[in-house]
């Protein structure tokens, strides 16, 4: 699996029996505490591993820090978030990389380990199946209302949580089922990464708002207006291709686009399967596990919202 399709990460076959995952990923700070940051990035860069069915196995850190500007102990903290969650998924840290530089970023080059014939892609969408997404949307508007500072404390440490949050529970429970195609969700937002599924499928899909989960505190910040500039490039970007009901109203439309940290994993699975791998989903403590919509029998390749 190499450049011609976009997917979450490269796979290259080792053997009939081994295939190597590999992946990369970091940003800039989303939350002030060093920590917290570490773990998110860590998680968010493992979460591609786990979309494209496989196991993290080892991790090197990618890191640019302003020296003269922050105290070293701030990078000790955001190393030691990412060791903590790397230990989490029972990973291996094997080294790294750092530069000096003017902007503080920070991320992980991620290994993984996957079976040949249990990768998982994101456009081998099937007529009949049904999306199921393990983490509520929201964190990029909330991460908005954060930096106006206009959200609480305990709203705070629950989104960062949810950040922080490992997609190993979903990708455990969805590999003892016939999953069709998997992604996560990023910096896209649900719709955007829902697209990159559907381009070159040969079908469409719909998905159903009200059955989508949404952190609560997420519909009165996007009312107001916090809405990153991310979701509105989503959204333009994107807009050719989606079509909303006339009940679909622009708030609504805002979150769908809105662009997630680390979010969760949007699978495709037949219908039959659909129920029990949301009842394993929530046995395994996930985020969320709602049934949001269906792949339909109609190569227009459209997402249609009601």
């Amino acid at each position: 699996m190499g450049l011609e399709r976009a997917d979450d990460a490269g796979v290259y076959r080792i053997s009939d029996e081994l295939a190597l995952i590999q992946t990369v990923d970091f940003f800039t700070p989303i939350v002030d505490d060093p920590y917290w940051f570490g773990q998110i990035a860590a998680a968010n860069a493992l979460s591609d591993v786990y979309a494209m069915g496989g196991v993290p196995k080892t991790a090197m850190n990618l890191v640019a820090f302003p020296i003269k500007q922050m105290d070293l102990d701030i990078l000790r903290q955001i190393i030691q978030g990412g060791i903590d969650k790397i230990r989490e998924a029972d990973a291996v840290l094997v080294g790294g990389h750092s530069i000096e530089d003017s902007e503080l970023k920070y991320g992980l080059s991620v290994t993984g380990f996957v079976h040949p014939a249990r990768v998982l892609v994101k456009k081998n969408l099937r007529a009949g199946d049904r999306l199921i997404l393990t983490k509520p949307l929201g964190t990029g508007i909330i991460n908005t209302a954060i930096k106006a500072a206009m959200a609480p404390p305990a709203l705070i440490d629950r989104v960062t949580r949810l950040m922080a949050n490992l997609n190993r529970g979903a990708a455990e429970a969805m590999a003892a089922f016939a999953v069709h195609a998997c992604t996560d969700v990023t910096g896209f937002g649900l719709l955007g990464h829902l697209a990159e599924m559907v381009t070159g499928s040969g079908c469409s899909v719909r998905i159903e708002s009200r059955q989508v989960p949404i952190l609560p505190e997420t519909v009165d910040f996007a009312s107001m207006g916090l809405v990153p500039g991310g979701a509105f490039k989503n959204k333009s970007f994107r807009q050719a291709m989606t079509i909303f009901a006339d009940g679909v109203d622009a708030v609504m439309q805002d979150m769908l686009f809105d662009p997630q940290t680390s979010g969760g994993l949007l699978i495709s699975i037949a219908s039959q399967h659909a129920e029990a791998l949301a009842e394993a989903l929530t046995r395994r403590g996930t985020p969320a596990a709602a049934v949001i919509g269906e792949v339909l029998d109609d190569p227009i390749e459209k997402i249609y919202v009601s």
